[in-house]
Formats: C-alpha cells, sequence, structure tokens
C-alpha cells in the first residue's frame, strides 16, 4: 500500500470507532472501504474485527477514566451471553461464500436504517435491573452476539434498542454496557477469524489504530457532551447511512 493509504485507514478507523462508540453504523462504510482498497468482504469483514476489539478496549478505558458506572454482575451475564452467540455466528460466517455474505450484508444495512427509523432508542425513567428484566435481555443479547459475531455491521443500533427499552439505561450507559460487552463476542470473533486464515493483520493493525483513537476519544466525549449530542450525533450518522445506501 502506499503511505496515504495507511493514512486513510486509520481516519476511516478514527470515525468508524466514534460512530460505534456514541451509537453505532461504522462499520456499514469501514468495511465497504476495505472492499473498495481491494479486500474480498469475508476477508474485510474478519479483518475489521481486529480495529473493532482494540476501539471497545480504549473505549472502556475511556468511560472508567470518566467515572461511568458499568451495572455489575448484568454486564457480566451480557458478555458471557454474547460470547456464545458470537462463536456461532463467526463461525457460520467464516464458512459462507463472498457472494452470499455480500447480499446478506446489503440486506443488514437496509435493516439497521429501518430499525433507525422506527426510532426505539427512548431512554427515560427508573431504571429495570429486576431479574426479570436481566434474564430478557441475557437471552437477547445470545442472538445479538450471534449477529455481531456473523455481521458486526449496525449491532450497535440493536444493542442501544435492547437497553434503553428493556433496561431503560441512559445512553452513556448504555454505550459503556455496549463496548464491554462487544469486547468478548468481539474477541471470540478475532479468534475464529483468525483460525480461518481470514484476517488480514497488517491491515487490521493499522485500522486498530485509529480505532483505538477513536473509542478512547469517543467514550470521554461522550461523558462530558451528555445525551443531547450523542442524540445528534447519531442522527447524522443515520442521515449519512440513508444517504451511502440510496445513493450508493
Amino acid at each position: 500500500m502506499e503511505w496515504y493509504e495507511y493514512l486513510l485507514i486509520i481516519a476511516v478507523g478514527f470515525l468508524a470507532a466514534f460512530l460505534n462508540t456514541i451509537g453505532g453504523g461504522g462499520s456499514l462504510f469501514s468495511v465497504p472501504i476495505l472492499t473498495f482498497m481491494g479486500l474480498p468482504i469475508t476477508s474485510a469483514n474478519a479483518t475489521s474485527r481486529v480495529a473493532l476489539l482494540f476501539q471497545n478496549i480504549f473505549a472502556v478505558g475511556g468511560f472508567r477514566s470518566k467515572g461511568v458506572e458499568l451495572p455489575w454482575p448484568y454486564s457480566m451475564y451480557l458478555g458471557f451471553s454474547s460470547l456464545f452467540g458470537g462463536l456461532l455466528g463467526s463461525y457460520l460466517a467464516s464458512m459462507i461464500a463472498d457472494e452470499i455474505f455480500t447480499r446478506i450484508f446489503v440486506f443488514v444495512m437496509i435493516g439497521a436504517v429501518l430499525l433507525i427509523i422506527y426510532d426505539p432508542f427512548k431512554t427515560g425513567g427508573n431504571e429495570k435491573l429486576d431479574a426479570r428484566s436481566q434474564i430478557i435481555g441475557t437471552i437477547l443479547f445470545f442472538f445479538i452476539g450471534i449477529y455481531g459475531g456473523f455481521v458486526q455491521a449496525g449491532i450497535g443500533f440493536i444493542v442501544m434498542a435492547v437497553l434503553s427499552t428493556v433496561n431503560r439505561l441512559n445512553l452513556t450507559k448504555t454505550n459503556y454496557v455496549k463496548v464491554f460487552a462487544a469486547i468478548v463476542y468481539t474477541g471470540v470473533s478475532v479468534i475464529v477469524f483468525a483460525i480461518e486464515g481470514k484476517v488480514l493483520w497488517a491491515t487490521g493493525l493499522i485500522l486498530a489504530i485509529g480505532h483505538a483513537l477513536g473509542g478512547w476519544y469517543a467514550s470521554r466525549w461522550s461523558v462530558t457532551a451528555g445525551e443531547q449530542w450523542i442524540k445528534r450525533i447519531m442522527i447524522a450518522s443515520i442521515v449519512a447511512m440513508a444517504v451511502k445506501l440510496w445513493f450508493f
């Protein structure tokens, strides 16, 4: 690759991580950009997981540094549930042909837009962390793990929908739980894809630089900025995704 391609990958990683940490949808343009640079879509999907793992680790550090409290042990239950789902999903993704995965990815992007239009992210009221709500959330996170292991793109919106409607967490805490659980199923995905030989490590680690910086900055910024700015960034990312899907 040329030197400017390295800078482009880092810049794309930063922006994708910022959107992923604040809301979601970053992979909906980072994966296509990797494919435009010549990677098969299954390799692009697998390689991006390396960067996502770094993004989530640094985002967790950012939230912790700002004193945001993680619901515990509920977050651990969600992490383990998504782990088993992620293992299954990433195995399925590693077995599928590029042509089929491309078609699935298009439907995923359209589904993400429909989910955003529905707008399930209505936080407010008292948090619901009773046993029933935690059981429901844990079960749903198993299926979220399958989706995350398989495609990943747009998963942030699905996670936010579950945590905001089932548990009524505010957006800052929702994003914290989201990136914490994502470490688990993303880590599993990286292992599975690496074993299957789908990961291009040089590209993935370069992309990880941007993702790590974006995850750290976005997590700390979101705590200071508050929910209003988080919602504004989400709306901007939604509009950008809609334009990309409609015209490109």
